[in-house]
C-alpha cells in the first residue's frame, strides 16, 4: 500500500468528504477525534459510516477513531466497524500494548497509531517491532505532547522543532524502519504556506519518511511530488544498479566523481522498486 499523502476530513462535514476523494491523495482519515466537537460526535459517526458504506473506493479510507481510555471509542467502532474503512488511526497510542488492546476489538483491521502524543508513549516506540503485522505503518504528533507536559510550544520562532520534539519524530521514523512498515511525517499546520510545506517534505523524505499528512486540499499535490521520485533520480539508480551489474566483483566503484558502495546500491534498489509501485498504483 503506497502512502505518500494522507488528507484529513472532518467526519462532521460530510459535504467535504465526496469532495476529497478527487484532490489526489492516496487515502483520506475520516476524523472522529479532534476535529469533531464533543457534541457533534453522534453525528459525525453517523456521517462517516454513510459514506464509507457509500464511497467509490478510489482511494484508501481510513477512520481516526478516539483514544483507548476516553470512553468513546467503543462507540467510534460500532458505528464504522460494519461499513468496512481500510484501517483504523489511533490517537495517543503507547507502544505495542496500545496496539493489541486495539486489535482484540476489531480483528484484522490494520492500525496507523499515533506514537508521540503522551509522555510514556515516548518510551514504548520500540515496541512496535511487536506488533508490525497489525500495521499500517507509525505515525507521530507535535501537538498534543507539548500541552500534557505544559511546554508552551513545539517550536522555535523560525519554525523548527525544539529539540525534544525532533527526538520524539526521530524516534517515530526509526520505530516505523525498525518495524518494516510505513513512516509518515506529521502534518504542516501552516497551510497557506505551499512553499515552506514543499521544504518541510522534501526534508522529510530525505530523511527517511515515506509519506506525510495533510490537513488541506492545497497540501496534497505538493506532498505527492515530494515524495514521488524525479526522473533524474529514476534515471541514476538505474545508472548506478546497471554500473554494479557489470561489476559483479567490486564492492565499491567510482560513479559520477564520487565512490559508491553498498549502501548507494540498496538505496538505488529501493527508489527503483518505490518509483515502480508509483507506476503500477
Amino acid at each position: 500500500m503506497r502512502l505518500r499523502s494522507l488528507l484529513f476530513v472532518p467526519g462532521d462535514r460530510p459535504e467535504r468528504m465526496e469532495k476529497a476523494l478527487g484532490f489526489g491523495a492516496d487515502a483520506l482519515i475520516l476524523d472522529l477525534e479532534d476535529a469533531v466537537a464533543l457534541e457533534a460526535k453522534p453525528a459525525a459517526r453517523q456521517a462517516t459510516a454513510t459514506f464509507l458504506r457509500s464511497a467509490e473506493r478510489r482511494v484508501k479510507l481510513f477512520v481516526r477513531v478516539n483514544p483507548l481510555g476516553s470512553g468513546m471509542l467503543d462507540e467510534d467502532l460500532a458505528a464504522v466497524l460494519n461499513a468496512g474503512p481500510d484501517g483504523l488511526l489511533l490517537p495517543k497510542a503507547e507502544g505495542a500494548k496500545s496496539v493489541e488492546a486495539l486489535h482484540t476489538k476489531i480483528g484484522a483491521l490494520p492500525i496507523l497509531p499515533i506514537a508521540t502524543e503522551t509522555p510514556a508513549a515516548i518510551f514504548e516506540i520500540g515496541s512496535y517491532t511487536a506488533v508490525r503485522s497489525m500495521l499500517l505503518g507509525l505515525t507521530w504528533g507535535a501537538e498534543d505532547l507539548p500541552a500534557a507536559i505544559g511546554a508552551s510550544s513545539s517550536r522555535e520562532e523560525d519554525g523548527r522543532y525544539r529539540p525534544p520534539y525532533e527526538l520524539a519524530r526521530s524516534l517515530t521514523l526509526f520505530g516505523a524502519h525498525a518495524a518494516g512498515v510505513a513512516a509518515i511525517e506529521t502534518i504542516y499546520p501552516a497551510f497557506r504556506d505551499l512553499e515552506g510545506l514543499e521544504r518541510y517534505a522534501r526534508r522529510a523524505r530525505c530523511d527517511g519518511f515515506t509519506g506525510m499528512m495533510a490537513i488541506h486540499p492545497a497540501q496534497v499535490s505538493v506532498i505527492n511530488q515530494a515524495f514521488t521520485p524525479s526522473d533524474e533520480e529514476v534515471a541514476q539508480a538505474r545508472t548506478i544498479i546497471a554500473a554494479f551489474a557489470a561489476n559483479p566483483g567490486n564492492g565499491a566503484l567510482q560513479f559520477d566523481g564520487r565512490m559508491i558502495d553498498a549502501p548507494h546500491l540498496k538505496l538505488a534498489e529501493r527508489l527503483i522498486s518505490l518509483a515502480d509501485g508509483l507506476e503500477r498504483k
